[in-house]
């Protein structure tokens, strides 16, 4: 059973190599990378990669469809033998990683526990920046341990969600959060099941992107979100750009709804052995060891350049003075999303 991860990345070196040996110690034997406009060697790491067997990359500098760069990767994708081949597929950020909770944790063990699914939603755990200023060459996941509850009612992206799926027809084209172009002729064959086992009902085959927020969707398995990270990567993140909305500078609005550190999370750690081996192999390739570790310094020679002009120095005072943001409480999450569905019935 084979198990394709598509990714898009800019400027994202330091932090590729942990992603990739996670997601491999997971399952995920084939990956489909598409680098935009790179820096810090990104893409060159990507190419060495290829070269020895890891990944498959494609460099997507342009011009972008309407949708956004993500966007035009991912229709891209659809059009690519590898795609077109793989038997299971799950599109990914960087900042993204899947945590499975049963079994051995990877996915031969979710597919034993769902046998019938052929879509599987992994809602996300939003973790925090845990009151880290500066960036360091450490995983992220052993960096970050720190998340929201795991029943959120607000924001409404907390319950937010990614679908791997079994690229059997059903579907066509891979989208950013499900997949895309279904064959409505064959949308009853589509078995969707949640995080926690259970299935999903028939709307899900083809609209949806939330979890219900009133429960618990991750005993199964998890999708770890790690959208902050260190203060000082937030500067070079909110720099950079999103590769969906490229049009949407990054402030506090976007830190303070994702910063929650009330819980401690841990689990991902269960697959930390297998990803440390891969990852010693990969840093002991002597070009792949230098790449990295040239993408880690302009890490930091980028914030300091940043730190430069006063908006970005600004920002990262804020960062450093706003305290860790607080769940809201039930009766004001349902006060906002009231207004949420009176303006939704005005359009």
């Amino acid at each position: 059973m084979t198990h394709l991860a598509i990714l898009c990345v800019k400027n994202e070196g330091a932090f590729l190599l942990e992603w990739l040996a996670h997601h491999r110690a997971c399952g995920f034997d084939d990956f489909i990378v598409f680098s935009n406009d790179c820096s810090d060697g990104t893409d060159q790491i990507l190419d060495r990669l290829q070269d020895i067997g890891w990944l498959t990359h494609h460099r997507n500098d342009g011009p972008y469809d309407s949708g956004g760069i993500q966007f035009t990767a991912l229709k891209q994708a659809s059009k690519l033998d590898a795609v077109k081949r793989a038997e299971w597929i799950l599109p990914l950020d960087v900042d993204e990683f899947v945590n499975i909770h049963c079994g051995d944790h990877t996915l031969a063990a979710l597919h034993t526990a769902l046998p019938e699914a052929t879509a599987i939603t992994l809602t996300w755990r939003l973790f925090g920046n845990g009151g880290i200023a500066r960036y360091a060459d450490v995983p992220v996941t052993e960096t970050f341990t720190r998340c929201a509850p795991k029943v959120m009612p607000w924001p409404w992206r907390a319950a937010m969600f990614k679908t791997l799926y079994r690229n059997d027809g059903i579907y066509r084209k891979p989208g950013v959060h499900r997949p895309r172009d279904p064959d409505k002729t064959r949308l009853s064959e589509a078995q969707w099941f949640d995080g926690r086992g259970v299935a999903l009902d028939d709307s899900f085959r083809t609209k949806g992107i939330f979890s219900d927020f009133r429960q618990d969707n991750t005993p199964l398995v998890q999708l770890n979100h790690y959208p902050l990270g260190a203060m000082e990567s937030y500067i070079l993140k909110a720099d950079r750009g999103r590769a969906v909305h490229a049009e949407d500078r990054l402030g506090m609005d976007y830190w303070v709804e994702r910063n929650f550190n009330t819980d401690t999370d841990t689990s991902i750690s269960a697959l930390a052995p297998r990803r440390d081996a891969l990852q010693a192999e990969l840093h002991a390739d002597p070009v792949l060891g230098e790449l990295h570790q040239k993408a880690v310094q302009w890490r930091k020679d980028r914030f300091d350049a940043l730190m430069l002009d006063e908006p970005n120095r600004a920002l990262f005072g804020r960062l450093a003075m706003t305290p860790a943001s607080e769940p809201v409480p039930s009766e004001t999450a349902s006060f906002l999303m009231s207004y949420g569905r009176r303006a939704q019935n005005r359009h």
